[in-house]
Parts: structure tokens; C-alpha cells; sequence
């Protein structure tokens, strides 16, 4: 086994998981293509995954997201990129609550048929959609005074180089915001873990007609550090002011810093 092969399966030396590793994943490049494959292949039918899976409770965690990030969104000429975006939900919760809007809010995914979706939805919204790969990002340094990535944080190859490269284009004073699945703990978590190993595989399998997305997913947040964890990851790259707030009682958390 190689050294990228035991660090994407087992972390560095440290103990410290690298980034997401899908079956048959060798190595960070192979873990992205991964990625945008097995995404890409639901696109059609993911919005209504998404909301019957959920049972419609992501809708809440994306505006209660949105809603904390107000005092930023209400700024005149405010520019926004929404990472990961998939199909635009993330997007669009902000788009909401923007009252200054001068094209300043951007969507970016390395999917095309995800993006495709997500201007099909836009109702001719004045949002920029950007094919774009999280980890190396095409815009200059210093540019968004927010940037927010849910639930693609997780399917990164490389964890600490995407916080860089949300750190890099922040403004001063920027904020991020990362809203992801946790592990939540006693009974809840143990419900939690039946469902969400077991029952959300199966029904997604049979609506996507897909196995291996739904397959994955389980094993990404088993995988994904616990905010502890994360936590340190965003000081570690410069972030301050780090938090994670639990959101359903830690099924998906946001994770905020400031640069």
C-alpha cells in the first residue's frame, strides 16, 4: 500500500482523517472523481431525496443557517459564494434573505448536472452559477465576506486544504459557515444510527435506482471528524471566534469562524 493509499483509508501518521475516501478510492484525485460521480448520478431525483429522507427538516436547517448569517446577508454589495451547492437550496435560503442584491451571490459545485438543476430552479434569480472544484477555487484572495458549504463539506478529499481555500478568499473579518450531518449520542443517537445506516440506503437506493450514493453516505459521516475535532482543523488554518452549534439535537450542526 502507498503512503496516499494508507493516509486516504487510515489519516496521516497523527490519526487525523485527510478527507472523504469512497470505495475503491486510492487517492485524493480518485476520491474527487469519486465524488462527482456518484453526485452526478442522482442529480435528477436528489431535491426529492433529499426532502423525503429528511422528512423535510433540511429545509429548516438551511434557513436557520441563512438566518444566522443576517447581519452579513443585509449588507449593502455583500458577496456570498455558497460551495458545494448541489441543486441551490443552500443557495437560495441566502438568496432570501439578501436585501442588497447586486449579483453578489455566487453558487459553486464541481457537478455539472447538480448546477444544471439548480438554474432550472433559480426562477431567473440574479445568482451566478460556477462549475468549480471547492479545493481550488477560481477567484482571488480576499474576495467574499461569506462563504458556506451544506453538506458537501463532508465529500472533500481533503479537509484541512478546503478550510484553506475557504480562509484564502475570505475577506478580513469574512465568516464561513459549514452545516453538516454529525453522530448524535444516546437513544436519539441510537434511532438515529438504525435509520440512518440501514433504512436511508435502502429507500434511496429504490427512488434514485443509484446504490452507491446512498451506500456512501452513512459511511462519509461515520468518517467525518467529530466538531471537536473540526474545531481545532479551523484554528489551525487561522479561523477565530470558531463554534459549532448542534442543530435536531446534533443530526447536523453549523460550524462558524471568522478570519
Amino acid at each position: 500500500m502507498t503512503e496516499q493509499e494508507h493516509n486516504l483509508q487510515h489519516g496521516p501518521e497523527d490519526g487525523r482523517i485527510v478527507g472523504a475516501a469512497p470505495v475503491g478510492a486510492s487517492d485524493e484525485a480518485s476520491a474527487a472523481v469519486a465524488v462527482r460521480e456518484m453526485f452526478s448520478s442522482i442529480a435528477p431525483r436528489y431535491d426529492l431525496l433529499n426532502h423525503v429522507l429528511s422528512m423535510n427538516v433540511d429545509r429548516l436547517w438551511w434557513n436557520r443557517t441563512a438566518r444566522a448569517f443576517r447581519p452579513i446577508l443585509s449588507r449593502k454589495n455583500a458577496q456570498v459564494l455558497d460551495i458545494c451547492c448541489g441543486t441551490g437550496d443552500m443557495t437560495f435560503a441566502l438568496h432570501r434573505r439578501m436585501t442588497q442584491r447586486s449579483g453578489g451571490l455566487v453558487g459553486a459545485d464541481f457537478s455539472h448536472p447538480m448546477l444544471v438543476r439548480a438554474a432550472q430552479k433559480d426562477g431567473g434569480k440574479d445568482i451566478r452559477w460556477i462549475e468549480a472544484d471547492a479545493l481550488n477555487l477560481p477567484f482571488g484572495d480576499s474576495r467574499f465576506d461569506l462563504v458556506t458549504a451544506a453538506f458537501g463539506f463532508r465529500n472533500l478529499a481533503n479537509y484541512d486544504r478546503g478550510l484553506a481555500e475557504i480562509y484564502r478568499i475570505l475577506t478580513p473579518e469574512g465568516e464561513v459557515g459549514i452545516l453538516d450531518f454529525g453522530e448524535p449520542t444516546g437513544l436519539i443517537g441510537a434511532v438515529y444510527r438504525l435509520y440512518f445506516r440501514h433504512v436511508l440506503p435502502a429507500i434511496g437506493t429504490i427512488i434514485s435506482g443509484v446504490r452507491g450514493p446512498y451506500a456512501y453516505l452513512p459511511r462519509s459521516v461515520q468518517r467525518f471528524p467529530p466538531p471537536s475535532e473540526m474545531l481545532e482543523r479551523m484554528r489551525a488554518v487561522g479561523f477565530r471566534e470558531v463554534s459549532w452549534m448542534p442543530y435536531s439535537f446534533g443530526i447536523a450542526g453549523l460550524y462558524r469562524g471568522r478570519k
